[in-house]
């Protein structure tokens, strides 16, 4: 079928499949190095008792037919395996049908990691990642022309990430209607990045500029992603040079690259196409079969998108093959960050020596600037700004945190940037204070050198030791 592949397309899949595998490679690292002490058999919620609880069916894993912390760091670090294969090229050394079943390892690999993670793993982008990943295994190699089905979906995703964000935010807080959600968005931002501070202090005028320019770029722009080129491909660079404006104003994972991937996909680079021979019957059965069935299912996101109720970030089926996507509904007026601290002192008083746990994104010290992550995932970091937001947001890992600190739990310990208590000699007790946070002025910057000011609100956790250790001492 001579109307099935679009030869002209062929750079923009290799630059998609290449940047694509690097997202992966991003991906799998995050949970080899984090997972031990998230979902991890001692972990704040281990897989092993979340797989007795839950079946197969609704949450479909490699884990739920056999997990240890070592089969799990085995997939994790394959699929770095693979996923650097991928970026280095392989794929394209390989038949068609290898280069496809190559390109599924990672999508399967990562949905048994997704379906076991929990609350660690309940953020949009993963679904985004397994929902791009598994359009990717139709894409094809070097053997055939990229398949205009399956371009024409990347765009379809593409659109609903962002139309998606458009509509839930112009139904969502009525700051994005006034134009003023950036007077705090910066500020109150999960994790702020290097630059934060000083996109926050950024005229008023301008923040309302760059608000307008988003609503353009998530509610109109999008259409013309299905227009002819040139202009689907000028629709793509604009809302690249957007997620870029929002890498450097913030710490979002790898939310902004995956769609800066996507819109990749609908570039057309100028370059002449390499021969290759027209597309097997069953590659072109194949394609046209699941792209069928990828476009049955996106009934659901399209109806939530419709709908008045919208919702952000959900799953409609367990393999994650059609989602919704949306983030910062509603945007915070104040920031609150939750402080955790530990003391050796045999009695715990306010004047005991208390002494602070370092994380390695979230605020803490006021002098520490923010620091880039993105687009590594700092999930803890991110978890604790939900706790900040209300403590039934960390009901079911908090109290497993605390124990672990004062246990000087290593893996625990990794995921922090500092503890303030030596490896053999852990703290007596641990208490979490909440603090309302704020940038200083230009001039607080000046004369104190910090870039946060803090102020105590309240006790989140009062001191707190491990059971039975009162009789220890």
């Amino acid at each position: 079928m001579e109307w099935f592949t679009a030869p002209d397309y062929w750079l923009s899949r290799l630059v998609f499949q290449r940047a694509l595998a690097a997202v992966y490679l991003v991906a799998f690292l995050t949970a080899a190095l984090q997972f031990r002490a998230l979902i991890g058999e001692r972990g704040m919620l281990p897989v092993p008792r979340f797989t007795e609880r839950v079946p197969f069916r609704r949450a479909p894993s490699l884990f739920q037919l056999h997990y240890s912390d070592r089969f799990f760091a085995v997939c994790a670090w394959a699929g770095c395996a693979v996923s650097a294969a991928l970026l280095a090229g392989l794929d394209a050394l390989l038949p068609l049908w290898g280069a496809m079943l190559l390109w599924l390892v990672p999508w399967a690999l990562y949905l048994s990691i997704v379906n076991v993670g929990q609350t660690w793993y309940s953020f949009g982008w993963e679904s985004l990642l397994l929902e791009v990943g598994f359009v990717a295994v139709l894409l094809g190699n070097d053997e055939v022309a990229p398949p205009i089905v399956v371009l024409f979906l990347l765009r379809w995703v593409l659109f609903r990430v962002e139309f998606g964000a458009g509509l839930i935010k112009m139904r969502g807080d009525a700051c994005w209607r006034k134009l003023t959600c950036l007077d705090y968005h910066h500020e109150t931002q999960p994790m702020p990045g290097p630059l934060s501070w000083f996109f926050h202090h950024l005229p008023r005028p301008l923040h309302r500029v760059e608000v307008a320019a988003n609503h353009v770029t998530q509610l109109v722009v999008p259409f013309l992603l299905f227009a002819p080129q040139p202009v689907a491909s000028a629709a793509a660079a604009l809302m690249i040079a957007t997620q870029l404006w929002l890498v450097l104003s913030g710490n979002f994972s790898w939310l902004n690259w995956i769609t800066i991937v996507l819109a990749l996909s609908a570039v057309r680079f100028p370059a002449d196409p390499p021969a290759v021979p027209d597309a097997p019957r069953w590659y072109e059965v194949v394609v046209l079969a699941v792209s069928a069935l990828l476009v049955f299912l996106s009934y659901q996101p399209v109806r939530n998108m419709l709908s008045r109720r919208q919702v952000m970030n959900r799953s409609f089926d367990p393999l994650h093959l059609v989602n919704t996507y949306g983030a910062f509904g509603s945007v915070s007026r104040i920031r609150y960050e939750v402080v955790i601290e530990g003391t050796a002192d045999a009695v715990p008083r306010e004047d005991s020596d208390w002494r602070e746990y370092e994380f390695k994104g979230k605020p803490g010290d006021p002098r520490r600037w923010p620091r880039q992550f993105a687009p590594y995932h700092l999930r803890l970091d991110w978890l604790m700004w939900f706790a900040a937001l209300s403590p039934a947001y960390a009901e079911s890992w908090f109290a497993t945190l605390v124990e672990r600190l004062l246990e000087n739990d290593p893996a625990t310990l990794r995921l922090l940037r500092r503890s303030p208590f030596p490896p053999d000699a852990p703290p007596r007790y641990v208490r979490a204070r909440l603090f309302r946070y704020r940038y200083t002025t230009w001039r607080e910057l000046r004369e104190t050198g910090a870039c946060w000011d803090r102020t105590y609100v309240r006790e989140y956790l009062p001191p707190t030791r491990l059971a039975g250790a009162a009789q220890r001492s």
